[in-house]
């Protein structure tokens, strides 16, 4: 699970930001939505608010950057454009099994020096259960000149040697190196448990491969699936549909199977079988794609990060998602996610304050605080009421009346 995460001019965010998920030992309420790993607090869940173009997606870009850097995939490393600063560098604790570890790198994003651009520091930590004390495992810092491994010299200066273009475990053969490789085996597993989806653009991969087995993970998807459309009474991959042309229109999800795979997938409808692409709703599409993904988290105890997770479903479908992970038979399972939907500020049966977090810009800046730190007078009651009306920020205030009257009055001129 993750404890927390780190980013410092990655994105629109200029300077540090963190988003946490320890819980606060101050908030005596739900106590099913916090999780004991390794005898820690932390949270099944949290949620981000905030305007367009504030930040909130850029969070979970960056976890899937350190998703990425950890599993040797290519990714892009944005750094900030106004900062001047070439250098972005993202971290995250997180537990794994009853330990916990803290790990982070810095991406140069430009050539200094004569010095190849690239990863040119990094850290792997323990990550203590007071105040956040760590201990050092390795440590590669060209800058700084500092090079360590934990009880092995050898390792230690081996660190100097290697190349930027990649982090240490893939740039020295951890075969010959035990040590570094149980270093390996920690972030390939962290990198492995999560998975990140955009609500706008959702691989459907997922949900034909599980729909393909006859399996307790199919039936669980598809009672999911199901709460979608109350119509539905069943929903089958179906080898023998003969597949249709897909229209522009229709394809909301990714379409990595390719238009016969998609075609194949079959809604039941009181008892008539249709082809779910071109019968069903975007919102009951769209519950299809992902479901395999909530389902597999809960079953796999794996992390769960969805951008903008109310795009175009019902506002019960989003409360149920939710309690899935809050709820105290699911002890490992962590969702992460984007929302605008303000029926889910609801801190009388849904999240602790701990659990919901605004992002806002203020003259360029960005800035991401939690509920528990900005709201801390006042009852569970208005919550919702004090955002929309601006008392915690993180809201935008179009004027459209002033929009409208400058239209008019560029209207009236272009008259005279």
């Amino acid at each position: 699970m993750i404890l927390f995460v780190h980013l410092k001019n990655f994105l629109v965010f200029g300077g540090e930001a963190t988003l946490s998920l320890e819980a606060e030992g101050s908030i005596k309420k739900f106590y099913s939505n916090v999780a004991a790993p390794g005898g820690r607090s932390v949270l099944k869940s949290c949620c981000v608010y905030g305007g367009n173009n504030v930040g909130k997606t850029c969070i979970l870009r960056a976890i899937a950057a350190l998703k990425a850097v950890l599993s040797d995939v290519d990714c892009d490393m944005p750094v900030n454009i106004f900062s001047g600063d070439t250098k972005c560098t993202l971290g995250a604790a997180f537990t794994l099994v009853d330990e916990a570890y803290y790990y982070e790198f810095t991406y140069d994003a430009a050539l200094s020096s004569g010095r190849e651009r690239g990863f040119v520091a990094e850290r792997l930590c323990r990550y203590g259960k007071e105040s956040g004390e760590s201990k050092v495992i390795f440590v590669r810092d060209v800058d700084e000149g500092r090079y360590f491994f934990e009880g092995d010299d050898e390792l230690g200066n081996l660190l100097s040697l290697v190349s930027c273009s990649n982090i240490a475990v893939y740039t020295i053969n951890c075969q010959k190196y035990p040590a570094l490789a149980k270093c390996k085996d920690i972030l390939t597993n962290f990198a492995s448990s999560i998975e990140v989806v955009d609500m706008n653009n959702i691989p459907i991969d997922k949900t034909i491969s599980v729909l393909k087995i006859d399996s307790a993970l199919r039936e669980r998807t598809v009672e999911l699936i199901k709460l979608a459309d109350l119509d539905i009474d069943d929903y089958v991959y179906s080898p023998e549909t003969l597949p249709s042309p897909v229209s522009a229109q229709e394809r909301v999800l990714t379409l990595g199977s390719g238009a016969e795979e998609l075609g194949r997938l079959t809604s039941v409808h009181r008892g008539r079988a249709v082809r779910s692409l071109t019968f069903d709703s975007t919102g009951t599409k769209k519950m299809v794609a992902i479901a395999s993904y909530i389902i597999e988290a809960l079953s796999l105890g794996k992390i769960l990060v969805v951008d903008e997770m109310d795009s175009s479903l019902h506002f019960k479908l989003t409360r149920a998602i939710v309690s899935l992970f809050n709820n105290e038979l699911n002890l490992s399972a962590q969702l992460i996610f984007t929302v605008h939907d303000v029926t889910l500020l609801d801190c009388r049966r849904l999240f602790r304050r701990d659990q919901i977090w605004f992002a806002e810009k203020d003259d360029g800046s960005v800035t991401l605080q939690r509920l528990s730190d900005i709201a801390a007078n006042g009852g569970d009651n208005d919550i919702m009421d004090r955002y929309r009306s601006g008392e915690l920020g993180a809201l935008p205030e179009p004027d459209l009346v002033a929009v409208l009257l400058g239209r008019e009055e560029d209207e009236d001129g272009g008259e005279e």
